[in-house]
């Protein structure tokens, strides 16, 4: 009986973990893709002149987005910037839409991480 508060304890924990849709791009590091993948909507050129480490470079612009997610497992976490904040969140309403349940849009964008980066 006294294990039945840790056990709602562990699945409202769990439950609100998967729920995350949005953090801070200043909060986020790379231990956070330990299980999931970072991906950045830019345009390969934006892409090019800097973007976070390991991230995979998926342009929102591109008429065949939606197709480029075809091999990623729908129950993997999803990490999404852009530039500002923008295209990772209308790319993250469109992952949804397609069944990808655990998307982060990491607000602020490249841009916010990249004034606020400690060298």
């Amino acid at each position: 009986m006294k294990f039945v508060p840790v056990i709602i304890a562990f699945l409202s924990l769990n439950f609100g973990y998967a729920q995350i849709k949005s953090k801070p791009i200043t909060e986020f590091s790379q231990k956070d893709i330990k299980d999931g993948i970072l991906i950045d909507v830019r345009t390969p050129k934006e892409f090019g002149m800097g973007h976070l480490e390991n991230a995979l470079n998926i342009n929102w612009f591109d008429k065949e987005f939606s197709k480029r997610f075809d091999t990623i497992p729908k129950k993997r976490r999803l990490y999404v910037y852009c530039k500002k904040g923008g295209r990772s969140a209308k790319a993250q309403k469109l992952l949804d839409s397609l069944g990808y349940w655990n998307v982060v849009n990491l607000e602020g964008g490249y841009d916010h991480w990249k004034a606020n980066k400690k060298f």
